[in-house]
């Protein structure tokens, strides 16, 4: 009797709407699995149009072409002896569902709509699709005309049913559909599936992966089975960066894991695993056999192929292994790093322009650059020939071989330190530092011409000259004098953007990088359109305790010892004038609030969905060591009231990497209003009643402690 099964999972950069390069990785991966010994091969979801398409689902363009790559996989001989599982849109009786398609040797075996939906946070699936109720629930599809043709097929089934092979069973689930507390994966398992799949959209959050491992494997722990999961990898176009992740589970253990975060457009895992120690598993659960027993069936579409081959009792197979996790220092490393990459080879341009202050966030900023250049390198040395024909197309040098990170840095990074009468000789030393050990092309100038020269402009006009505080001035001039600086920096940021290359003999033009991070978003500590303006953002989803947590790993692993002073250094916006040749302004000072803080306020308002009396509440016993109640209200009340002044900001901030579940991002997953009433009356004065009544409360526990 077989009993050995060779499936594979694939994790494919796919790009929306690149039919033609995803139809491409699709038949690699299929090729790729075959050669492992494969006979089942899973890939992401919505994998032929990709799956951040967003609007373009409503246009039937959409659904023609993934029809028309379905129908060339189906005619490919490479799909030939090997059960495919792909994803693509379908539309049903004039319902649009995501759909994964099942197919063996030109047959469709099975279209299976999405059940669960992924509608929170950054994903509006219901916004596109419909999630198919029919539980159980079989329908005859007819077929488009250019699958007919291919298949001689009229109608095939699509709901919601498992494929009964000759030695197995095969259940489906997609992405969201293992995360549903009623996953299809349980009442599958009672009926006697024992291989489910999952194929996946799922994007990189800091510290999240551990849960998407630990719902793979405790779907098969309680239950028994093999778990297969694929991912979706890459910037497909947005905001997100999918971390691949593809894994193979058994029994509740890992058995295959697949990269997290690399250059490779297609990774395929491909493990062995015995039908026989599934069916062991679940022989000595009698809690699990007795619901069994009285399980509601699953349709089974019965399929003449076999996972096994009938002489495969010496066939060796997988056993488990620990899951490595990456610390999320070397999350920020990685994941921001390839996101960069897809976006540069993507947009065709030939490198980035980052404006670097000396500061935390700027550093970083460059540091993820630094660690793109080094995966880089290290991919063309193992081999990737697509990361290299990229590399080529990026320095217009069809011969160029990137070997040296700091070497291929200075073709593809420029960097600029912009001074004013108000920045130090330290920031500036400490940016020529990083820039030199990084080995970025470095620029160093002045701004102060530029500034007076506007200021100058408005004195002609107005008759008036504004002036700093420090000098006399009100905070109106104070802070405007401090924008004009933050705002001539980024017109200076897109000039040299666009022209350094020119300067230098090459072609091509840079995107420019910001590098505002998310707690500074959140709070609105930055200048609408200033360096916080950019074509994109690697930090803007990033906290400030978790990027000096990765500066540290920086001076470790790359050793860039110019780090260490700027760690040192208090982070500073050097807007204001120098106080006998020093900086009097501080980050924190300014912002009336400590980065740590900010962090907790960010967590409490999006995550734990507070509102400012129910952060009072919690707070004021998470401080209770550290503030009186009097004091956490003053601290949530100044938040709320700089939050709400600067939220308009949010409406122009850069594209950032999502890596935090509190970003404040206005565009996509914080929906929010950027016109509030920012006294909060009714919010404050509920907050000042219950500090009220805690301050009567200790009133008359101290009398009583000094009566007794």
């Amino acid at each position: 009797m077989g009993r050995a099964v060779s499936l594979a999972a694939c994790a494919l950069n796919q790009w929306a709407l690149d039919f033609e390069g995803n139809a491409g990785r699709i038949l690699k991966s299929i090729e790729i699995a075959k050669g492992k010994g494969a006979r089942y091969r899973l890939g992401p979801e919505l994998e032929i149009c990709g799956y951040g398409c967003s609007d373009h689902y409503y246009e039937s363009d959409t659904l023609l072409h993934s029809f028309q790559v379905l129908a060339k996989l189906l005619e490919s001989p490479v799909t030939q002896d090997i059960i495919c599982d792909v994803g693509m849109p379908v539309m049903h009786k004039n319902v649009r569902y995501n759909c994964r398609v099942i197919f063996l040797n030109k047959k469709i075996l099975l279209i299976r709509p999405k059940i669960s939906l992924a509608n929170a946070g950054n994903y509006r699936e219901l916004r596109w699709f419909t999630p198919w109720s029919k539980a159980r629930h079989v329908e005859e599809y007819f077929l488009p005309r250019i699958i007919q043709e291919v298949t001689g097929q009229d109608t095939v089934p699509f709901g919601d049913a498992v494929l009964a092979t000759k030695d197995t069973c095969l259940g489906t689930e997609i992405c969201e559909e293992l995360w549903a507390p009623n996953s299809p994966h349980i009442e599958m398992g009672l009926d006697g599936v024992e291989i489910f799949t999952n194929s996946s959209g799922s994007h990189h959050v800091l510290r999240k992966a551990h849960t998407r491992v630990d719902l793979v494997n405790s779907a098969t722990a309680k239950n028994g089975g093999i778990y297969i999961l694929a991912n979706q990898k890459g910037c497909d176009g947005d905001r997100l960066y999918y971390d691949g992740c593809a894994m193979i589970s058994m029994n509740g253990d890992t058995i295959a894991q697949g990269s997290q975060f690399s250059l490779d457009d297609v990774e395929v895992l491909v493990a062995t695993l015995d039908l026989e120690d599934v069916r062991s598993y679940r022989a000595e659960i009698s809690s699990r056999n007795l619901a069994a027993s009285k399980v509601n069936p699953y349709p089974r579409i019965k399929v003449n192929f076999a996972l096994s081959c009938s002489d495969n009792v010496a066939v060796p197979v997988c056993m488990p292994i620990q899951w490595r996790h990456h610390s999320p220092e070397e999350e920020i490393c990685l994941g921001p790093a390839c996101w960069l990459w897809d976006y540069l080879r993507r947009s065709k341009q030939a490198g980035f322009l980052l404006p670097l202050s000396g500061g935390i966030d700027s550093s970083a900023t460059a540091c993820i650059v630094y660690s793109m250049c080094h995966q880089v390198c290290l991919a063309v040395k193992n081999g990737n020939a697509e990361v290299l024909a990229d590399t080529r197309k990026i320095v217009h040098d069809e011969t160029y071989v990137p070997e040296d990170p700091r070497e291929f840095c200075k073709r593809i990074f420029t960097t600029c330190y912009m001074a004013s009468e108000n920045s130090s000789q330290d920031t500036c030393n400490r940016a020529k530092l990083l820039a030199e050990q990084i080995g970025s092309y470095h620029i160093n100038l002045n701004i102060d011409a530029a500034v007076k020269a506007i200021v100058g402009i408005f004195s002609m006009v107005t008759g008036r000259t504004p002036c700093f505080s420090v000098y006399g001035g009100s905070s109106s001039e104070n802070l405007a004098l401090q924008n004009v600086q933050a705002r001539v920096r980024m017109v200076l940021s897109y000039l040299f953007a666009q022209l350094t290359l020119w300067t230098r003999g090459m072609p091509g033009g840079l995107l420019v990088l910001g590098s505002a991070n998310v707690d500074e978003s959140l709070r609105g500590y930055l200048t609408k359109y200033d360096c916080s303006s950019a074509d994109i953002n690697p930090i803007g989803g990033i906290s400030k305790s978790d990027l000096k947590n990765f500066i540290q790993y920086c001076i470790e692993n790359f050793q860039l010892t110019a780090l260490r002073s700027i760690m040192a250094a208090p982070p500073t916006a050097e807007l204001e004038p120098l106080v006998d040749g020093q900086v009097s302004q501080t980050d924190e000072a300014d912002m009336g609030m400590t980065y740590a803080e900010l962090s907790i306020y960010g967590k409490l308002r999006k995550i734990a969905k507070a509102g400012p009396y129910s952060m009072f509440c919690k707070l004021i016993n998470m401080w209770k060591e550290i503030c009186t109640p009097r004091e956490v209200a003053s601290k949530v009340k100044h938040f709320f009231r700089m939050y709400s002044v600067n939220r308009h900001k949010m409406t122009t901030l850069t594209p950032s990497y999502h890596a935090e579940n509190y970003s404040p991002d206005d565009n996509r997953f914080d929906l929010r209003p950027f016109l509030y009433n920012t006294s909060w009356s009714w919010q404050f004065r509920c907050i000042d009643k219950q500090v009220s009544d805690l301050e009567k409360k200790e009133e008359i526990s101290v009398v009583k402690d000094v009566e007794d």
